[in-house]
């Protein structure tokens, strides 16, 4: 995974220093629906059920017709995560884990013209979240008897994986996947008192965008 986020970030870098005149640059809105699911280290087979919430926020495309390539990316609010019921010994605990930020996702992009008013297109690159919600079981707050009980990440790097169409060359309707390189939260050594096989987890989230560009 790491290999092939490396890849595409020098296959941007690259695409950015190469501006023929024909190239196009776009500014619009980009808005959609997350829905996320926690995929956990720890073996927990609690409530896996996925979760809905929004994104939106201003989006920019820089486009090589000719040959199809560009590169988009976008600044976002953006909520994803889940709530998530931990059951130890007949007792349910509460755990939120929505998480609420900034989302800067930037794609590589290959388009496919099949005419003046449609195009499908495939994109792939990193994205970046900088969360501004704690991770708290609910009744407990983020301490127990003074110990750390989660530690949640404040910084996120994930690859994004995606295809779309576009349409009458300003809008674009879009599905993407988000996987996390690293750990969206961990639980420190006091909650493992209460359930022992709780470790980690990460924010995996399928994404339906509309962004319309000017």
């Amino acid at each position: 995974m790491k290999k092939v986020f490396s890849i595409l970030l020098v296959a941007m870098c690259w695409l950015a220093l190469a501006t023929p005149a024909q190239a196009q640059l776009k500014w619009g809105v980009k808005g959609g629906v997350n829905m996320s699911k926690i995929d956990w280290n720890g073996g927990y087979e609690g409530n896996k059920d996925n979760s809905a919430g929004f994104f939106i926020g201003p989006m920019a495309e820089f486009t090589i017709p000719v040959i199809g390539l560009g590169i988009d990316g976008a600044v976002m609010y953006s909520q994803r995560g889940n709530e998530v019921n931990l059951i130890q010994d007949s007792e349910v605990i509460t755990m939120d884990a929505k998480q609420q930020g900034i989302e800067i996702p930037v794609n590589l992009k290959y388009t496919i013209g099949l005419g003046s008013l449609l195009g499908i297109y495939v994109a792939a690159g990193p994205d970046f979240f900088f969360n501004f919600k704690d991770t708290k079981l609910k009744g407990l707050g983020n301490t127990l008897n003074g110990e750390n009980v989660i530690e949640s990440k404040k910084a996120q790097v994930g690859v994004n994986l995606g295809a779309g169409l576009k349409l009458f060359q300003h809008l674009q309707i879009g599905f993407n996947y988000q996987i996390p390189l690293g750990d969206s939260f961990s639980t420190g050594e006091a909650l493992k008192a209460i359930k022992d096989d709780l470790v980690s987890g990460k924010t995996k989230t399928w994404q339906i965008s509309l962004a319309y560009l000017f």
